[in-house]
């Protein structure tokens, strides 16, 4: 496990001084709703004109109408983007997952169809992994796809597919054979396939983002396998790589915890304002761990244990500081107050025990991080 200190160049501060002005003309205070790191709000407009700036699909290849840039470019971006609770929601799985992993892998024909319109913000991906009898085990899923004339046949279920009720595509995990590893495939779906079913599932704080998708006889042509066939586990490790190390894993409350500490001082007593400390300390040294593994991206690496070693922590994080600042609250948030703060601070309270779930366990993260350090 390799973890290098580093930090941004001046080249990449001017990048981040140019995104928060951008953010601060675009979203003033008061014209769109707050949200919680990438559960946010959905907003094509929003995305389309971040797409504009080039900021959505920044390391995909310029050939294929991505911006060329690096790993840490979009790290920057990205981090703006929450510290604001922007509505990334409608362009977030596409250009953080989707786009790069048709990137690495797609035909010359996906990555001129799809890559140029994630940039844009046209396309919206969902993930179709979890299923409802596989829970933290991938590889147990079992819907399958099913080898036909010209293509292939879905057949089965997944759940807790977050955005799939609007995106314009879903790419999914899908069974093509018994073999438990090398059985797997990952194909990409056109949200509007005949057969295919998103349901909104209700969660605890009111919002209907999570689906429940199954799939009933959907036909998808072979141009949309993405991979050889079997190929999809290594895939999806690779692509859960681009989900677990990234900002995204410990700034889900950051517009709460800067609406806290701007009211922190002079309001409480020494020890609140030691908490602050902490916590001050503890972001500055995630984005550290971000900033890292997004420079092992750029060199090639493929940090899987190190962003299962940064999702296991940050997210334990955003639970601790949802606690912090509730205790200092000093009553129960109301999810419906007219204060904006107040009702994202409700928000964090009802959503927070999904952190540690959604993304990877941390009892499966804890296994990986155990099982590389273990070898010789």
């Amino acid at each position: 496990m390799r973890l290098e200190a580093t930090d941004l160049s001046v080249e990449e501060l001017r990048l981040r001084d140019e995104v928060r002005a951008f953010l601060a003309q675009r979203l003033p205070a008061g014209s769109y709703d707050i949200g919680l790191g990438f559960a946010a709000a959905s907003d094509p407009a929003f995305s389309a004109d971040l797409g504009s700036q080039g900021w959505l699909g920044m390391a995909l290849p310029r050939e294929y109408g991505g911006g060329g840039r690096t790993a840490v470019e979009r790290l920057i971006v990205v981090e703006e983007l929450l510290a604001v609770g922007a509505p990334v929601g409608w362009h977030w799985v596409a250009d953080r997952q989707s786009g790069p992993n048709i990137a690495a892998n797609g035909t010359e024909e996906q990555k001129r169809h799809f890559l140029p319109r994630i940039s844009s913000g046209e396309f919206s991906f969902a993930i179709g992994m979890s299923e409802p009898d596989a829970g933290s085990d991938l590889a147990s899923v079992r819907t399958k796809a099913v080898q036909v004339d010209g293509g292939w046949m879905l057949n089965g279920t997944k759940i807790w597919t977050s955005g799939a009720a609007e995106a314009t595509h879903l790419l999914g995990l899908f069974r093509t054979s018994e073999d438990r590893y090398r059985g797997l495939t990952q194909l990409i779906v056109d949200r509007n396939a005949e057969g295919l079913i998103a349901s909104p599932i209700p969660f605890i704080d009111g919002t209907r983002h999570f689906c429940e998708v199954s799939f009933e006889d959907v036909f998808v042509p072979d141009s949309m396998r993405l991979g050889e066939v079997g190929a999809g586990w290594g895939q999806n490790t690779a692509e859960l790589v681009l989900e677990r190390g990234g900002v995204d894993r410990w700034m889900s409350v950051m517009p709460v915890l800067q609406h806290w500490a701007e009211n922190l001082y002079g309001a409480v007593p020494g020890w609140a304002q030691a908490e602050l400390g902490s916590v001050t300390a503890r972001c500055w040294g995630f984005h550290g761990l971000s900033l890292s593994i997004a420079r092992a991206v750029d060199r090639g690496e493929s940090p899987t244990v190190e962003a299962a070693l940064a999702k296991e922590m940050a997210t334990r994080f955003e639970q601790e500081c949802i606690e912090i600042v509730l205790r200092h609250f000093g009553r129960t948030p109301e999810l419906t107050s007219s204060d904006p703060y107040e009702s994202l601070l409700a928000r964090a309270v009802l959503t927070g025990p999904a952190f540690t779930i959604r993304g990877g366990t941390t009892e499966i993260l804890r296994n990986i991080i155990a099982k590389a350090l273990v070898q010789p």
